[in-house]
């Protein structure tokens, strides 16, 4: 594993989609090519069964098989990091002890789902899953859509826990970093989870990006960090400007059809999903296809931006 990929986390780390075929199994080959795809344009990690990869519908069979593809194509060229998202403290144990047997590099950690946990609650279950897991765990604070809000008081709490190492930062408030960043200082590293305030989350600090868009753009988006890092902003923010339709497209309800179509369209995946989701149709497809049109057609050249280029 290169120096930089390694711990600490920091870089891009796309929230990888699943892969299925039409009859809804998994596609092992066409994550095996995805996942490499996304390695080979710079990538600094992969997140499997995430929000975006389906997790829900994944047994937990499944979920291991998904995370072990990840790991032989990324052959510790990166981290990978499974995605633990159960609704049961006790199937959430099961699966961390086995995904950590077979070498996971980490966790991406949800305090809870379905049910909204209180901070005693959500704060217990993440110590649980870390001390089970005993893998360096980034927590996912996601109160839009989950309920759950940590606070930074709750993660100075949480600070004794050596294996809770970074946090996936989604409040949809950018705010919340500076705010991290003066409760706890350095002791966590901060990863943006919402796409489109990247360049914000960047810009106030936050270590690293959980990238959607990434899955069809990993270059754009490894070239965005890239740029904020070296301080070129105003050709970092030209560049966030033009991604930015993209981007919103993983802030929806149809985030998982909304990216699958565009891999499909960009030509690095298909629009096979797990039901009761089904592929966009009418409007919904149509506003899609625009964005992606629109972007193509205004494609900007990282090179005369100064990006120097994946690593």
């Amino acid at each position: 594993m290169s120096q930089q990929a390694s711990f600490p986390w920091r870089g891009v780390y796309p929230a990888v989609t699943t892969k299925f075929k039409e009859n809804e199994d998994l596609d092992f080959a066409e994550m095996e090519k995805h996942f490499a795809f996304q390695i080979d344009n710079g990538v600094h990690g992969l997140i499997t069964g995430g929000s975006l990869g389906e997790a829900s519908t994944l047994s937990l069979e499944e979920r291991l098989d998904v995370a072990r593809t990840a790991l032989n194509v990324a052959d510790r060229r990166v981290p990978v990091l499974a995605n633990v998202s159960d609704t049961r403290s006790r199937d959430a144990i099961r699966f961390v002890e086995q995904a950590a047997k077979m070498g996971v590099q980490g966790f991406m950690v949800m305090p809870s789902v379905l049910y909204a946990a209180d901070a005693r609650e959500a704060k217990e279950n993440l110590r649980d899953i870390a001390r089970a897991g005993q893998k360096p765990v980034m927590v996912y604070n996601n109160p839009v859509s989950y309920k759950v809000d940590l606070t930074p008081a709750d993660f100075a709490e949480l600070a004794d826990c050596e294996l809770l190492v970074a946090i996936k930062e989604s409040t949809d408030n950018v705010r919340r970093v500076t705010d991290l960043r003066n409760a706890v200082g350095a002791r966590y590293q901060i990863f943006m989870g919402v796409d489109d305030l990247s360049y914000e989350g960047l810009a106030v600090g936050a270590d690293g990006l959980v990238a959607g868009l990434c899955v069809a753009f990993p270059q754009e988006t490894v070239a965005l960090w890239d740029l904020m890092q070296a301080k070129q902003y105003d050709a970092a923010l030209k560049l966030y400007q033009w991604f930015m339709p993209l981007m919103h497209l993983d802030v929806s309800t149809k985030l998982v059809q909304n990216l699958k179509l565009v891999e499909a369209l960009v030509g690095v995946g298909n629009e096979n999903v797990r039901r009761p989701r089904q592929p966009l149709v009418g409007a919904e497809r149509e506003k899609v296809i625009g964005v992606v049109r629109n972007a193509l057609a205004n494609r900007p050249n990282l090179l005369e931006l100064g990006w120097r280029g994946a690593r």
